[in-house]
């Protein structure tokens, strides 16, 4: 067993099937009896194709998310293990999502919160991937 270097930003691309406002937090995480976040973004369902045109996503189908992680270096050590996260929310560390789309979701008001499944597509044609810049 070797060390493994790993040097950010890496390219998360996930299929996620959800609600018309949703959100993607990636994370890359070094499991090692704890977990140690060593890269987290967030990535709002609305940006999917534009940062300049947001948009509500279209319920049950499938969109393309692409983001990056933030620049970090990292050794894994051998034994440890690499964790990927993708979820719909950061709350309570950042905002939560209301899951349905408005103007800003600061503004959001209780109704406009309900509850969503959120399913990672991972084979086939539109399968979820993590590209990892490994360093020799």
């Amino acid at each position: 067993m070797i060390d493994l270097s790993v040097t950010l930003p890496a390219d998360l691309r996930s299929y996620p099937n959800e609600a018309p406002e949703g959100a993607a937090q990636g994370s890359k995480r070094d499991m090692s009896g704890y977990e140690l976040p060593i890269g987290i973004e967030i990535f709002r369902g609305r940006y999917v194709d534009s940062f300049a045109k947001p948009r509500a996503l279209r319920a049950n189908k499938v969109e393309h998310y692409r983001w990056a992680l933030p620049n970090v270096n990292h050794v894994f050590l051998p034994g440890h293990k690499i964790m990927v996260q993708i979820q719909s929310s950061l709350f309570p560390v950042y905002d939560r999502n209301p899951q349905t789309f408005v103007p800003n979701i600061f503004y959001a008001k209780a109704g406009d919160y309900r509850k969503a499944t959120q399913t990672i597509y991972r084979g086939g044609a539109t399968a979820s991937a993590v590209y990892l810049p490994i360093v020799p």
